[in-house]
């Protein structure tokens, strides 16, 4: 019985005034994020003192699903997006570039040196396989894109001020961030020192987006590995704080799910999504609304509600409202609410579809706020909804 069930749903009805103090349960919690591996899961454990990545059988933290034994599988098998969209010939690339950075609120001249990256080392390395989702989930995550501090791309690639370490803290307030790390793809110096180069023939400089870029890709190729079957490893070599991880994951399957459209995603359900992925790291807390409470985490509704009320989207508070409130479609898109549970008579748990059969979601008392496959063999999977957003 999974933690929903045994509380009578997923935590969305306690009365104010009869919930306990959740501090001193949440900060014993281990948290552990998870990202689908395959039939496997890639957990990476939040412990205050220990920061680690471990492979894992984790059938227990998709809901529905019974306790499973661990079994080791290699960490480099993360599900990234089948088929990674390409960047197009010369003749179709300045318009893909306008249309697909405004999709995805990413500046111009930074996506343009994401591409331009992409381009080149795709012919240097095709065996890498790199996509240009990869380096820009990696400049999101980063810096959004240099934005980080109020700064941006100038027309010439470089930060109009030199941007310097971006502090990344997880939810035990511990430093995560790579130290001396600098630029728009915040590149440690080791990483700089050993894979620099200039994508003009200058001098290269960690604050050009398109040498950050280039740099980047070489890193994430070196040594011969193919990012199709070794993202995993290719990107902690850049990023590896597991709550950097998990959400650069997550943007590299809402980017290619929106990369590989014909169509502008809706503002509002991309709204929801990146707020979704903000959260990244936060505990699961019974009955929990988000980082305004007194004790930051959330349930499964209460992640679905914030995400889609930071877009404006209103939603009923529980799982089983949500179900019973929202048009129910067949086969899910980005954004949609994926349910759990028996429609006749309880739905007790819900997260958020962000393409590639990946879903955001607070699963259970002892994991964070995740990514990871949204069915599983033997799970409760009983449809998929969407929001009027």
């Amino acid at each position: 019985m999974t933690e929903h069930e045994s509380l009578g749903g997923d935590g969305g009805e306690p009365q104010v005034g009869k919930r306990k103090s959740r501090r001193g349960r949440a900060l014993v919690v281990v948290a552990a994020v998870v990202v689908a591996v395959a039939a496997l899961v890639v957990a990476v454990q939040f412990a205050p003192g220990s920061e680690r990545a471990a492979t894992t059988a984790a059938e227990s933290s998709v809901p529905g699903t019974s306790s499973a034994s661990a079994s080791n599988a290699p960490a480099s098998s993360v599900a990234v997006p089948t088929t990674q969209p390409n960047v197009p010939q010369p003749s179709e690339f300045d318009a893909w570039a306008s249309k697909t950075s405004q999709w995805l609120d990413i500046p111009l001249r930074a996506m343009t040196g994401y591409a331009q990256a992409t381009v080149t080392l795709t012919k240097e390395q095709p065996a890498c396989h790199l996509s240009w989702v990869t380096l820009a989930a990696i400049g999101k995550v980063a810096s959004d894109h240099g934005r980080a501090q109020g700064d941006h791309v100038g027309t010439d690639g470089a930060l109009t001020k030199p941007l310097g370490t971006v502090e990344v803290r997880d939810f035990y307030g511990r430093t995560v961030s790579t130290a001396n790390a600098s630029g728009p793809m915040q590149l440690a110096p080791a990483v700089w020192s050993k894979w620099q180069r200039s994508a003009s023939g200058g001098k290269p400089d960690p604050q050009n987006i398109d040498d950050a870029a280039l740099t980047a890709g070489r890193a994430l190729c070196a040594g011969g590995r193919d990012l199709a079957t070794d993202w995993w490893n290719a990107v902690s070599s850049l990023q590896g704080a597991p709550v950097s991880l998990h959400r650069i994951l997550a943007t590299v399957n809402v980017y290619g799910t929106v990369g590989q459209s014909g169509q502008a995603p809706n503002p509002a359900v991309l709204s929801a999504v990146d707020f979704a992925i903000d959260q990244i790291g936060l505990p699961y807390v019974w009955g929990g609304n988000g980082s305004g409470d007194p004790d930051p985490g959330f349930d499964c509704s209460g992640l679905t509600t914030a995400a889609y009320g930071s877009a404006g989207v209103k939603l009923m508070r529980t799982a089983d409202t949500q179900f019973h409130s929202v048009p129910h479609v067949s086969e899910p898109q980005l954004g949609d609410l994926i349910f759990y549970g028996e429609p006749t008579t309880k739905i007790h748990h819900v997260g958020l579809y962000i393409g590639n059969q990946q879903m955001i979601d607070a699963p259970q008392t002892g994991q964070a706020v995740q990514v990871h496959p949204y069915r599983k063999p033997g799970d409760d999977y009983a449809g998929a909804g969407r929001p009027t957003a």
